[in-house]
């Protein structure tokens, strides 16, 4: 059997965190969360298929370093930028694959579900992911 797909969540708020993780779990997918802290963030060592990345963080890192990071040690992973922005942020389009607004569940869940596998039981028990809050 496949195992389910992982979605590494980064941000440095850990509601944010607690909600997108809920958010990619509800949809069928296994959620990994990465608090940014001051200095930095540690990726995990677990396998990842695909990182949502919050644009604005607190501390001395950037969204920008993030993502080198991730396309440096996850070279085929593909990076989405969750943002309070109306528009994907220059600086950091080279290093992503997209931009999803944060508070539209619905087209986070359409974005998982066109770029990573779900597994046939999970897309039945999770029909209604679309009507998330």
């Amino acid at each position: 059997m496949r195992p389910i797909s992982s979605v590494l969540i980064v941000d440095d708020d850990p509601a944010h965190l607690t909600t997108y993780g809920w958010v990619v779990e509800s949809a069928g997918y296994r959620a990994l969360l990465a608090t940014i802290g001051f200095d930095g963030v540690t990726l995990p060592r677990d396998p990842v298929d695909m990182v949502l990345l919050d644009y604005n963080l607190d501390g001395r890192i950037t969204a920008v370093e993030v993502a080198m990071m991730v396309q440096s040690e996850l070279p085929n992973v593909p990076v989405i930028v969750l943002s309070d922005a109306f528009a994907l942020p220059d600086d950091i389009a080279p290093f992503v694959q997209g931009f999803i607004r944060k508070g539209d569940p619905a087209k986070l869940v359409a974005r998982l579900h066109d770029l990573l596998p779900l597994l046939p039981d999970t897309v039945l028990s999770n029909s209604n992911a679309e009507s998330l809050p």
